[in-house]
This record gives structure tokens, sequence and C-alpha cells, in this order.
């Protein structure tokens, strides 16, 4: 393809993406094809030869659609989403299009600065205080672990990443059990080992880490000769919306010496909106903490931002500077590649600043707020209903449930078909979970043209497969 072929064929796939979009309704939220059916329509061996784009684009259409979970969907409930606004589209359009490699200041300086910017006013939306730079990462997965690597670094006087961790104190890190697995991942990578990531038990409504039973365990590890590194606390957890009380976890780390980091990848864009904040209240007092416009506020994935307290103890732990990497003749400058653990970046700043010019921060504050009104509603409604019970209140627009006839004997494997009945339904995407070791079916509205109409259907769709009604 040249580029006057493109011409042609940007145009299809725009007017492709706009009938994509326009009818998602119309088809069933989760890929409804069998393990394997999509690769067996695929040939064995490439092609030596060169393709027609016609022939290449009907494959696209009917080979790999129909394999395709839908997660732009209105109706996709399931996880957390992954929106892309249509202005985040176009703007990743254009970033394919130049297709820069954004490593250093001097290889796109207004890749770096524009990033510098737009970090600067998701600081002042979500209400973090001027002391926190921000930086893109591509998920909170690895803004997590850069923040494991510069608390192992710190912990270590910065000699780990010199000396290794043969002959060290073996470094501890604490969390809840309602943290995201790339917490388990981080420590991995990082060289801690699983053992050395410390559970703290859970209590109240919010499920948050208990602050004592943390107080012991770093005493406990003290006295056993081991090195407390750091504490990973969350707002919003994956599972059900966990938040720990951040100002009890902060007063403790400070007194302990210890670094911190918030892990408030989903929640987090909700803090745009300032009737939310009290879920993170003393955040302000974090050394490290990440969101993902990816998730809520409808920047296409990826796109992490990770705001720092001290930037330059993660610079210290990462940045690697050989002679080809040097910028001569500018002072001043940043080099985010610095700031994480790819040397390679891509223009992620693009999408985020034509969102939030596109929106303003209003538009997304009231996207969210109709989230978190539609899901307490059917969260009510379900509870009326005979049958249901709410196992997890909702914790913005996050809940769980559970169908619990009477003279059911087996309730996990109940609500597991009664899931599958509902994906295989078409209508609507959920989700399982474990509160408490119980199996139960998780709801969450986040989807970018999710309307209040979509969200009732929900309703409509799990009364109507688990042969329920409302009380009388």
């Amino acid at each position: 393809m040249n580029w006057e072929e493109f011409r042609h064929w940007g145009r299809r796939a725009a007017d492709w993406a706009a009938d994509y979009h326009a009818g998602l309704r119309k088809r069933p939220v989760r890929a409804q094809v069998a393990p394997g059916a999509v690769l067996a329509a695929l040939p064995d061996a490439p092609p030596e030869s060169a393709e027609a784009m016609q022939a290449i684009f009907e494959d696209f259409e009917q080979t790999i659609m129909p394999g395709m979970t839908h997660w732009q969907h209105p109706r996709f409930f399931a996880y957390f989403p992954a929106n892309a606004a249509p202005v985040s589209v176009l703007a990743e359009y254009f970033v394919s299009a130049i297709a820069a490699q954004c490593m250093l200041w001097q290889t796109s300086p207004a890749a770096t600065e524009l990033e510098t910017r737009v970090c600067d006013w998701m600081r002042q939306a979500v209400g973090l205080p001027g002391g926190f730079t921000g930086v893109i990462q591509d998920s909170a997965s690895s803004a997590t672990l850069c923040a494991v690597l510069t608390m192992r670094e710190r912990a270590l006087a910065w000699q780990g990443n010199q000396a290794g961790l043969s002959g060290q104190p073996r470094l501890r890190v604490y969390c809840s059990a309602e943290v995201h697995t790339s917490i388990d991942r981080a420590i991995w990578i990082a060289g801690l080992g699983e053992d050395n990531l410390i559970r703290i038990p859970t209590q109240g409504p919010n499920r948050a880490m208990d602050v004592e039973a943390l107080r012991a365990a770093i005493a406990a590890d003290r006295a056993a000769g081991h090195l407390p590194a750091g504490i990973i606390a969350c707002t919003g957890g994956t599972s059900a919306g966990a938040s720990d009380d951040i100002a009890a976890v902060m007063d403790l780390a400070e007194a302990e010496g210890l670094y911190t980091h918030v892990d408030a990848a989903w929640a987090g864009s909700a803090m745009i909106c300032p009737e939310f904040r009290t879920l993170w209240a003393g955040v302000e007092r974090a050394d490290s903490v990440v969101l993902n416009p990816h998730k809520w506020l409808g920047a296409q994935f990826d796109c992490t931002t990770h705001f720092l307290r001290a930037p330059e103890d993660l610079v210290r732990t990462l940045a690697i500077q050989p002679e080809y990497l040097k910028t001569h003749g500018a002072d001043g400058i940043v080099n985010y590649s610095e700031w994480s653990v790819p040397l390679g970046r891509r223009f992620r700043a693009l999408k985020l600043w034509f969102l939030i010019r596109a929106h303003g921060l209003e538009g997304l504050r009231e996207m969210i707020r109709n989230h978190v009104t539609w899901a307490q509603a059917l969260a009510a409604r379900l509870e009326t209903t005979d049958g249901f019970e709410i196992t997890t209140p909702p914790m913005l627009s996050l809940f769980t449930f559970r169908h619990s006839p009477a003279d059911t004997p087996d309730l996990d494997a109940h609500n597991q078909a009664l899931l599958n009945r509902i994906n295989a339904d078409g209508r609507i995407y959920l989700t399982q979970t474990r509160i408490d070791g119980a199996l139960v079916i998780r709801f969450q509205a986040g989807a970018f043209t999710a309307t209040a109409e979509d969200v009732a259907m929900a309703y409509e769709v799990i009364t109507e497969l688990a042969g329920a009604a409302p009380r009388a």
C-alpha cells in the first residue's frame, strides 16, 4: 500500500468505525465463538505474494470480527471499561500516522512538553497538590512496578541495581488481599519474591486494610531481621471496589519511614468529581499514585498517569544515560524514558490532550456521576427482587450480588450457571469474583456511551434469566 491507496482505505476505515459504533447495540457483547474457531479459519502459512487490500478487509470482517468481544459496547458491564472516546481514537490515528518514538526530548520535543502539561492538567483535575509531578506510563502494572523498584532501591540505600539482592536482608512489602494481581507481578519482577508480599487482613464495609494488623506485621518483620520497604494501598480494588483508609496508612508509613504507592487505577478517574475524594483522603501524602484515564475517562488504551512526590527517586532508580541517549546543548530538559521501564515511548499525551479539550472536565464529570447513579439504582432494584442479595454495596459504580433462591444446594454452581446464561444471551456482559470465599456476580457501569436504559436492561436480563420477580 502506498500513501495514495492509504487515502482511500483511510476513508473506508473511518466510515467502518463510525458504522461499527453506531451498530454496537445490535451485537452480542461477548464473542460467541468456540475456542479455536478463529485459529482454524486462518491459513497455516503466511502468503508468499502480496494480497489485495479488499481481500484482507473482507477476511477482517468475516473471520476476525465475529471473534471479538466488544469492549466499547454500551452494555459492557464486565471487568473495568477500556473506553475509547471518538476524539481519542482520532488522536491515536494522528499518532499512528506520525509514528514518532518519543523516548527523549530531542526525539520529539512537543511530545515531551505536551506530556508535562497534560499530566499537570490531570493532577489538577483529581485534586492532587502541586508537589506532585506526573508521567504517562503504558498501564498501572508498569507504574506499580516502577513504585516497587523505587521502594526496593530506597530501602537498600540505592545499592540494589548495582549489588543485587544476594546477601541483603529480606525486603518486605505490605498490601491487602484486595489489591490487583499486578502487585504480585511487580514483586516477582523486582526480585523480591511472593513470600515477601505480606497480605494484611481487611475490615469494615470498605474492605480496608486493618492498620493495626499492618503495624503488627511491620514490627514482627523488624524483630525477625527483615527490612520493610513499602506499603501498597488501594482505592477501588478490582474485585469489589475495596478502598483502604489512606490517611491511616500514611500515618503509619511516615512513622515507619516506608515508601507508599496508591493504586487507584480505576477509581482514580472518579476523583475529578470532588464529592468522591473522601475515598482517598490522605492521598496527598503518598509517594506514588497511579490512575488510568484509559479506563473510565475515555482515553484509548494505553494511557496511565503516574504521579510522584519525588520523581528524582524514580529517575535515580531507572535512568541509564549512555552517550547515544544524551542531549547536548539543552539544559533542564526531561527525558521521560528515564521515568519508565521501557526505553521506547509512544506519543500517549496527544489523546489525553484531545480528550480533555473536546469534553471538558464537566462533560467527563457528568458521565462518571451518571454511571454511579445508575449502578446504585440497579443495586437497589436487585435488592428488592426475590432471591437476590447485594453482597458488597456500590463502591462508585461497582457492586456485587448473588442469586440465592431457597433450597439451592450449591449456590456457587448456581450463580456460575446464571452468569454463563447471561453472557451466552449476549445482551449484556458480566463477570464473577469471590467475596469471603463465595462466588458472586460483579457489575460495573463505565462504558463511555452507556445510557440509563442500558443499565436498566441489565436488570431485565438478570432477573429474566434467573426467573426472578420483584418482591410484592
